[in-house]
């Protein structure tokens, strides 16, 4: 799973080596809502993109106000819901948005680090297709 996912968050695309803490093995359907512990179900998350996104799996459009599934990297494209513009992640769709503000990809710390990693040709990993 690490090779798949190019050791990078899987949600933030964030690179693992630059982090002090080893990226997390989520369960994108959580175990207690009946996911498997299988390869299609699970993904490399950072840990600040796996502690906010926990159990959940939906989540509300800041835009449209209505319940949607957060972002799936097993069955989803990330370029096809994100977009970068500058330092910042960008929702493309419902799904992009929603995920977007869930898991705070944007908080200010974050912003910062994306800069920095943008700085030293780090960011975006050249695997992500971004």
């Amino acid at each position: 799973m690490i090779n798949r996912a190019h050791e990078c968050c899987e949600y933030c695309l964030i690179p693992q080596d630059t982090k002090p803490e080893l990226h997390q093995i989520d369960h994108i359907i959580a175990r207690k809502h009946g996911g498997q512990n299988v390869s299609s179900n699970l993904a490399l998350a950072c840990t600040d993109c796996n502690l906010h996104k926990g159990s959940d799996i939906t989540t509300l459009d800041p835009e449209e106000r209505v319940p949607v599934s957060l972002f799936d990297p097993r069955t989803q494209r990330w370029h096809d819901h994100f977009e970068l513009v500058g330092v910042q992640i960008v929702g493309r769709t419902a799904i992009g948005r929603a995920t977007v503000t869930f898991l705070r990809l944007n908080d200010e710390e974050r912003l910062l680090d994306r800069q920095v990693l943008i700085a030293i040709n780090r960011y975006p990993p050249l695997q992500s297709s971004v």
